[in-house]
């Protein structure tokens, strides 16, 4: 069943969007649920195929070219954007190594990226937001903030700052009318891990979720649509857990 939430009218800028992944899911939903979206990402080329089916399927969508890591970029990507109503930062990457064989550039790479850059967008859109009377932020977090997992260090690290930025910012920002919350998903199958997760390897982390599978894209539909329309209008700070009951097995 697929969930639609009225947003039209909204402007809403997602980042990340260059990949099949959550950022192309989630601008392919809130455009069929009537939100004008800027998607943006590094990869103009692969932006602009997303744009294109969007207004194939009778979607408004635009593509602006954004380095969340290079705050030039985000400022300028922001302008072009103008005024948005919500922004999806969800921008990330991940480099799957042992602590001990992460280099310098993977600790930089992901840090600056992952954290780094969900705080340039968050700031600067909230600068926007607060010119406007207010705005919504929704950030990409993940479980791994909350836990430890072999091979995920500087992403893990980066994610948990995520969740704390989360917080911070809804309590600094909600004098403006601005509220802050975040998505933590569990494991997802994306075209990315999708062999991976699904074969014999991924059995002893599939057995540790509660309900026995891993997220599907159209899993995070009603959380997302929560956190970007009305409904939520009394949530700041918050984080929604999406993970099929990961982290409560893990307790």
């Amino acid at each position: 069943m697929t969930l639609t939430a009225n947003l039209t009218g909204q402007r809403i800028l997602v980042t990340g969007a260059s990949s099949e992944g959550f950022g192309a899911h989630f601008a392919r939903l809130l455009a069929k649920s009537g939100a004008h979206v800027i998607v943006t990402a590094r990869r103009l080329p692969a932006l602009e195929a997303l744009v294109e089916e969007i207004r194939s399927a009778g979607g408004s969508a635009e593509a602006i070219r954004m380095d969340v890591a290079d705050l030039t970029s985000v400022r300028e990507g922001m302008a072009a954007a103008g005024a948005i109503h919500s922004c999806i930062n969800n921008a990330g990457v991940a480099v799957t190594k042992r602590a001990l064989d992460q280099t310098e550039d993977d600790y930089d790479f992901v840090m600056g990226i992952n954290l780094k850059g969900a705080w340039n967008v968050a700031t600067e859109a909230a600068r926007g937001m607060r010119e406007r009377g207010g705005g919504n932020i929704i950030n990409t977090a993940s479980i791994t903030g909350f836990q430890t997992a072999a091979g995920t260090g500087p992403y893990a690290v980066s994610k948990a700052g995520v969740l704390h930025m989360t917080r911070q910012l809804a309590m600094e920002l909600a004098r403006f009318n601005i509220r802050v919350n975040a998505l933590a998903p569990g494991y997802f199958l994306t075209d990315i891990n999708r062999d991976q997760l699904s074969g014999e390897a991924g059995e002893p982390l599939r057995k540790r979720i509660a309900m026995r599978r891993y997220g599907e894209l159209p899993d995070l539909d009603g959380p997302l649509l929560l956190l970007a329309s009305d409904a939520s209008r009394f949530m700041t700070g918050s984080i929604l857990t999406v993970d099929g009951g990961h982290l409560v097995h893990s307790l």
